[in-house]
């Protein structure tokens, strides 16, 4: 395959950036375009439910580049146009004024869509948590909020309720699961977190089906639950999870699924590739696909589809990770934990906050995991799953 003369990446942020870093450092000396529906420079998405939300950072602080950094990568950014369509084929994207942009190859880099309760849009108060004038917007009300309301249990909910509990609100956490990050790290793990939350404040609704909301004046005053109970609120932050966003690929030629189907290389068709929380791959050694919805996914695959784009032949064979912080605890989990898992403890003490432990399938080590223990744990991690380009993914080493 020849090396392409344009790439053009439709999405500018973690994964499409480093995407564009990863072709220069290879030696790519072609056009680079970067298009993205957001009006800012690229910047880190982490730090928004935590050190931008509780005011400790400006937004300059998030931005991934400098100025000097970007002008030196040589690519034009196209900022605030959202793609609205693709043409695989002949791998041109259509914005949403009209302007069709082309590329010898074309990555899909465009992330996710949060999703939302029904009838929120319109009402003031209620807050998604994706991007960073949703922090920002976030940010402003809790300067006047007493009481926020939290709907869902997962990683950006319990990072959520923690930031606004520290900045002294009265916080009310709803979601459908038993225990905090339960669904995605088991019960072992989701219980310490959920008590870790009750002892600082956060009042818990779990096992709970979220109904509806309640307003005046065109601004929320309330989530109401199935039981019938109303919690009182002067914010909501809705946190019931993504989806890839791909509605503008519809009739693109593309095959989407959850996500952009792609095969080994991150290739879904010729010429065409999908990086980050967008991209679902056929893993080899794995037997299926996999998508992963973290800030190290997103840089990692970056490097691979760049070299793929190149005319290199590599599958993307990541050991999957990523991490939580939520007050003084530092979650970080290595491989494929589930809640389905038997939990073993490696190291250290739960009783003391300070431990890692195995997740085991099938006599298998298919995830590692630590909690205040971040060295620990990715010792445990070579030990337990072995190197990132293993043949047979989370085999014990």
């Amino acid at each position: 395959m020849s090396t392409p003369a344009s790439v053009l990446i439709v999405g500018a942020s973690a994964a499409g950036l480093s995407t564009a870093e990863a072709l220069r450092r290879h030696g790519y000396q072609g056009r680079l375009t970067l298009l993205d529906a957001e009006r800012h420079q690229p910047y880190d998405r982490p730090p928004l439910s935590k050190q931008i939300l509780a005011g400790a950072w400006e937004p300059s602080r998030a931005q991934l580049r400098t100025d000097a950094q970007l002008e030196a990568l040589r690519a034009e950014f196209v900022l605030g146009e959202p793609a609205v369509a693709l043409d695989a084929a002949a791998r041109a994207v259509t914005t949403a004024s009209g302007r069709v942009l082309r590329g010898d190859a074309v990555v899909i880099a465009t992330g996710l869509t949060p999703c939302r309760l029904p009838g929120q849009d319109g009402v003031a108060g209620v807050h998604v948590l994706r991007g960073l004038d949703d922090a920002l917007a976030l940010r402003e009300d809790l300067t006047t909020a007493e009481r926020l309301v939290v709907v869902g249990e997962g990683v950006l909910g319990a990072e959520s309720a923690a930031t606004a509990r520290t900045l002294g609100l009265d916080v009310i956490l709803a979601g459908m699961g038993h225990t905090l990050l339960g669904d995605q790290l088991g019960d072992v793990v989701g219980t310490m977190l959920t008590r870790t939350h009750t002892e600082r404040g956060v009042r818990l609704r779990l096992g709970s089906v979220v109904e509806g909301l309640t307003g005046a004046g065109g601004r929320v005053t309330g989530v109401r639950l199935a039981t019938g109970e109303l919690l009182p609120a002067d914010a909501v932050v809705v946190a019931i999870g993504s989806r890839p966003a791909t509605g503008w690929l519809a009739d693109s030629g593309l095959t989407v699924t959850d996500g952009v189907d792609c095969d080994s290389r991150c290739r879904a068709a010729e010429g065409v590739y999908a990086v980050g929380d967008v991209a679902s791959w056929e893993y080899e050694g794995l037997g299926r696909r996999l998508r992963l919805e973290n800030r190290t996914n997103a840089t990692e695959q970056a490097q691979v589809v760049a070299a793929n784009i190149l005319g290199a032949d590599r599958p993307y064979t990541p050991i999957p990770s990523f991490w939580t912080d939520q007050y003084d605890v530092k979650i970080q989990a290595h491989g494929l934990p589930s809640a389905a898992a038997e939990v073993d403890i490696a190291e250290g003490d739960p009783a003391q906050h300070r431990f890692t432990a195995r997740y085991i399938e099938g006599g298998q080590v298919t995830g590692v995991l630590g909690w205040n223990m971040a060295k620990q744990a990715r010792v445990l991690r070579q030990q337990a799953l072995g190197s990132r380009q293993a043949t047979q993914p989370f085999a014990p080493a």
